[in-house]
C-alpha cells in the first residue's frame, strides 16, 4: 500500500470516528445529558412542541422556560402568565400599584398587562425548556420561543412579545 493511500485511509477513518461521536452526542437519548434528569417533578405538565400539523390545541395547562432561563411561562385555556427574571426596559406603571412591576405579564380574555408585584420580585420557575423556534399551544393561546424572547398570541393575533430589552403589545 502506498504512503498516499495509507494517509487517505487514515483520514477517512478519523472523519468517520468524528461523525460517529457527533451523532452520538446530538441524537435524542444518546450521549448528552438528559435535560429532564435531576429536575424536580411537579404536577404541571411539561411543554411539548406544537407539531404544526393544524391539529386542535390541547386543553391541558403547560409550563415552559426559554433556553436562556430568563423567561418562564404558564399557559392554560384561561390565558398566559409569563415571568421575566431580568429586564432592561423601563418598568411599566400599573394603575393602583405602588410596588414594583415589569417582571410578570398576564394575557387573557381581558387583554394584556403587567401585574403589580406586591409580594416582591417573583422568581422564574423552572420548567420544561421550549427550544428556540418551537411553539406551544393551549386552547386559543400560542406562545413561540425565539432568541428575541417569547411571543404569545390568541387566535386573532392579539398578544405580546417579551424580551430582556423590550416588551411589545401585539396589534
Amino acid at each position: 500500500m502506498s504512503r498516499g493511500l495509507q494517509v487517505f485511509v487514515l483520514v477517512d477513518v478519523l472523519l468517520v470516528l468524528v461523525l460517529v461521536v457527533v451523532l452520538a452526542a446530538t441524537l435524542p437519548g444518546r450521549g448528552g445529558p438528559d435535560p429532564q434528569a435531576g429536575a424536580a417533578s411537579t404536577s404541571t405538565p411539561v411543554a411539548t412542541s406544537d407539531p404544526g400539523d393544524g391539529a386542535a390545541a390541547p386543553d391541558e395547562p403547560v409550563a415552559f422556560t426559554l433556553p436562556s432561563g430568563n423567561i418562564a411561562c404558564e399557559m392554560s385555556v384561561e390565558g398566559v402568565l409569563c415571568t421575566i427574571r431580568s429586564f432592561t426596559y423601563a418598568a411599566p406603571q400599573v394603575t393602583g400599584c405602588e410596588a414594583a412591576a415589569g417582571h410578570v405579564v398576564r394575557f387573557d380574555a381581558e387583554g394584556f398587562g403587567f401585574r403589580c408585584e406586591d409580594d416582591g420580585v417573583p422568581t422564574v420557575a423552572s420548567g420544561s425548556e421550549l427550544s428556540y423556534g418551537a411553539r406551544e399551544s393551549v386552547g386559543d393561546y400560542t406562545c413561540a420561543s425565539g432568541t428575541d424572547g417569547v411571543t404569545c398570541t390568541d387566535a386573532t393575533g392579539v398578544g405580546f412579545r417579551l424580551a430582556r430589552g423590550q416588551w411589545v403589545a401585539l396589534p
